[in-house]
């Protein structure tokens, strides 16, 4: 079993930076990626950004690369996601995942693993 807990959100000018953090425990096998999701009502869950635990390797989505950072740090077995120039559109419940390494981490069905959420919301 993985447990994951997400902190950080909240609301943020547009413009403004948010650091989002994902605690995680549990099997290390099970957790060597860890993304991060986000949904805005009526919306699939979308990808934003994975990184493998390990490895280090990162991939983004192309609406926030260049403005997310994925990063970890294995002492605290923490994932962060760095969010700077905030749109209005950014706007949505941000969700950590957890899984195996597998291909597709792009895809919700690559992760097994799932915490609550922490709502971020930018105004414009």
């Amino acid at each position: 079993q993985v447990q994951l807990v997400e902190s950080g959100g909240g609301l943020v000018q547009a413009g403004g930076s948010l650091r989002l953090s994902c605690a995680a425990s549990g099997r290390t096998s099970s957790r060597s990626a860890v993304g991060w999701f986000r949904r805005t009502p009526g919306k699939e869950r979308e990808f934003v950004a994975t990184i493998t635990w390990s490895a280090g390797s990162t991939y983004y989505a192309d609406s926030v690369k260049g403005r997310f950072t994925i990063s970890r740090d294995n002492a605290k077995n923490t994932v962060y996601l760095q969010m700077n120039s905030l749109k209005a559109e950014d706007t949505a419940v941000y969700y950590c995942a957890a899984g195996p390494l597998r291909v597709g981490l792009a895809s919700k069905a690559a992760y097994d693993y799932w915490g609550q959420g922490t709502q971020v919301t930018v105004s414009s």
